[in-house]
Order: structure tokens, then sequence, then C-alpha cells
């Protein structure tokens, strides 16, 4: 049996994940008047938009999956959800290079620490 702990270390991290793309979401709009009163080509542009989305997608998908991992443990191995974790830790790391400590990464580095201390309980179990 899982662990009750993981499964709530898992529930966590989908809600903020969830929240997170929905934020970032809602800012697509604010995301795309930057872009037009910027001087990037329009290639950079549209891929900018399109990357935006991406992000958010991946951020609410990311929420899905983990939600499902916290109501149905045994779909997942302590070691795939170990390795998702790397999703979110990974992006917190990219952002904190590239941007500095902003709130966002935060939140995603908070979230892959929450998915890889459930990984670890599940190994553990």
């Amino acid at each position: 049996m899982h662990s009750l702990l993981s499964r709530l270390l898992l529930a966590a991290s989908a809600a903020l994940l969830l929240f997170g793309g929905a934020v970032h979401a809602l800012a697509y709009k604010k995301a795309v008047a930057a872009v037009a009163a910027s001087n990037l080509a329009a290639f950079y542009a549209q891929a900018l938009k399109g990357l935006w989305l991406i992000d958010s997608t991946t951020l609410v998908t990311l929420a899905c999956v983990f939600g499902v991992l916290a109501a149905r443990p045994t779909l997942a191995s302590g070691t795939v959800v170990g390795l998702l974790a790397l999703v979110p830790g990974a992006t917190a790391a990219l952002l904190y290079y590239f941007m500095g400590p902003v709130a966002p990464a935060h939140l995603l580095l908070v979230t892959g620490a929450l998915v890889f201390s459930a990984a670890l309980i599940r190994a553990n179990a």
C-alpha cells in the first residue's frame, strides 16, 4: 500500500501546477502585447506565443498526471514518479539561470521537491 503522505504530496503538487498553469495561461494576453510592442522577427514572435501556451499546457498536463497518481498510486512506480519530478525541477533550474529568482521558479522548485519526495516514499514502501 502506498503511503498516504506520498499521495498527499502528489495531490499538493497537482494543485500547485494547476494553479501555475492557469495563471500562466491568463497572462497570455500580456505576453502577446509585449511581443507586439517588441521588434522581434515574425518567426520568433510567433514561436514565443506558441511556447507560452505550450508551457501552460505542460503545467496543466502534469497537474492531471500527478492528480491521477495521487488517486491511483498503483499506476506508476516510484522510479517513474521520480523521473516525472525532473520536469518541474529542470524547468525551475532553467528559469533560475535565465531569469533569476522569480516566483514561478520557486513554485516549480517546490513542486519538483514534493514530487521527488513522493517518489522516495514510494521507493521505500
